[in-house]
């Protein structure tokens, strides 16, 4: 496992929630119902006057196939990035306590060094807890 992994994870768990936001945008687009009244009469006397309630989406079926598709993309994209995510956390089960802390500050939280050394105690500085993680990834 490298910096780059836990790159791609921060970027992983974005784009779940992007995703998701996305997909319910969809689901509600496609939920969207427009209802009107019409008035009409029979064909044959007596002209009877009625008032029909029509009820239907905004777009075409063309359009309804194009959303369905879009959603089936937003889905897999989803689901590639959540597999990232969890070869990430499992790797994660596999790393040293002090690791798993310095790698949650500085990569799954986004702090600077500096934050991370301060979070760390036991007079850690920025350097050397960089330094820290560095070799860790160089020897796992």
């Amino acid at each position: 496992m490298d910096k780059a992994i836990l790159q791609e994870y921060m970027d992983a768990c974005e784009l779940v929630k992007e995703t998701e936001r996305e997909i319910q945008k969809l689901n509600r687009k496609k939920k969207t119902v427009v209802q009107t009244n019409v008035t009409g009469s029979m064909h044959e006397f007596p002209y009877v006057r009625q008032h029909f309630k029509v009820q239907g989406t905004t777009f075409t079926v063309k359009e309804d196939s194009h959303l369905r598709h879009k959603e089936k993309i937003l889905e897999q994209q989803k689901a590639k990035a959540e597999q990232v995510k969890q070869q990430v956390e499992e790797w994660m089960l596999t790393v040293p306590s002090r690791m798993q802390r310095i790698i949650r500050y500085r990569y799954l939280e986004g702090l600077s060094w500096q934050q991370v050394a301060a979070k760390m105690g036991r007079r850690a500085t920025a350097d050397s807890v960089r330094m820290e993680l560095n070799n860790f990834l160089k020897t796992d």
